[in-house]
């Protein structure tokens, strides 16, 4: 079979990117040296990167992630009460067979929706669904699917994805109904997958964010219960002051 042939043959297939080193390998001499097998496996190597790549970046669109945040990219320094071994055991692997849900709490500005979106960059390398969203815009799209009749639907809907990322957790607190809502959403989370929540105030005083005890307590009990706590401490990153653009 001729060249070109084999070229439109990989790409009628949907191989593009083997099909674009195909004709690479063939202007290379060294490559051209090596055995018929080792071509073969550069080839499927670089199309099959080509599609995790791409497939990474599908999920990290529909994760909806607040910042371009990665686990590589979390600053040691200043120190702010996060473990190099806790970050590792949280960003290269899954934890949720282990804890259903982690609890980033800690004051404005050390880095609390920063974890977060890492945590759900990291999981999204791992192949998992992930979104991210705040709190009050999750509130009022529960209000608007209540009020469309459509909220097992819309609530299913949460429930097919691995990892749900709720950041501004207790900036106000919750109604009645918001607390009751919030109660399903998180018998699901138990159910189906996981939840990372980040808040400036400590997991303690979340009771008082609800009106009717019972529900708080289960909400909390369900958080809380095995969890992974991340408290986060220091002062503001962003009071520091920018770099000297002439450097040191």
């Amino acid at each position: 079979m001729d060249p070109t042939t084999v070229h439109d043959r990989l790409v009628a297939l949907g191989l593009h990117t083997g099909a674009a080193r195909y004709y690479t390998q063939r202007q290379s001499p060294d490559v051209l040296d090596l055995s018929f097998d080792d071509r073969l496996g550069l080839l499927l190597d670089a199309e099959w990167s080509a599609r995790e790549t791409a497939r990474l970046q599908r999920r990290l669109h529909d994760a909806q992630l607040r910042l371009s945040a990665t686990p590589e990219g979390w600053a040691w320094n200043p120190p702010r009460g996060l473990t190099r071994t806790q970050w590792a055991t949280l960003t290269q692997a899954p934890w949720w067979p282990a804890y259903p849900a982690v609890l980033i709490t800690g004051p404005t500005g050390v880095g609390k929706t920063y974890a977060l979106c890492a945590l759900g960059h990291a999981a999204c390398r791992q192949g998992h669904r992930v979104r991210y969203v705040r709190l009050a815009r999750w509130l009022g799209e529960a209000v608007v699917a209540h009020q469309e009749q459509r909220w097992v639907r819309w609530l299913r809907r949460w429930s097919r994805i691995d990892l749900v990322l709720v950041d501004d957790w207790g900036l106000a607190p919750l109604t009645a109904p918001e607390s009751r809502d919030g109660l399903e959403f998180l018998d699901d989370r138990v159910a189906y997958g996981a939840v990372a929540i980040a808040s400036q105030i400590p997991v303690e005083p979340w009771h008082a964010l609800m009106p009717e005890p019972t529900v708080a307590d289960a909400i909390v009990d369900r958080l809380a219960h095995q969890a992974w706590r991340l408290t986060l401490q220091g002062e503001s990153m962003r009071k520091r002051p920018p770099p000297d653009p002439s450097g040191p």
